[in-house]
């Protein structure tokens, strides 16, 4: 997948990726669509590699992209398919993992 869908319109991927393009492919899942990130990717980079959305606020649904991207700002928590809160800047991709861009919501 190269682009997601934000708001019903597709968007450019927030990131883009210049070097270390060799590294081992990650499978996972966003919003329930296929998506691959690179061993070593924080979960921020593999989901912004793929759209311009980290996360949906819970409080007014409007799309976030992170802010500090350093584990200070606490604006990066995405979920889980099993409602476990992870912080996707500090927290690595691995295989399989089955992530939500919005509280609340099942893909």
């Amino acid at each position: 997948m190269t682009q997601r869908e934000v708001g019903g319109s597709p968007t450019a991927p927030q990131f883009v990726r210049l070097a270390e393009t060799r590294r081992e492919r990650v499978g996972f899942m966003l919003d329930g669509a296929a998506c691959e990130g690179l061993a070593g990717d924080t979960v921020l980079t593999a989901i912004l590699t793929h759209g311009a959305t980290l996360r949906h606020t819970e409080f007014s649904g409007e799309a976030r992209a992170g802010f500090c991207l350093m584990g200070a700002c606490q604006d990066c928590w995405v979920l889980t398919e099993s409602g476990q809160r992870l912080r996707a800047c500090s927290t690595f991709i691995a295989p399989d993992m089955r992530l939500l861009t919005r509280q609340g919501t099942s893909p």
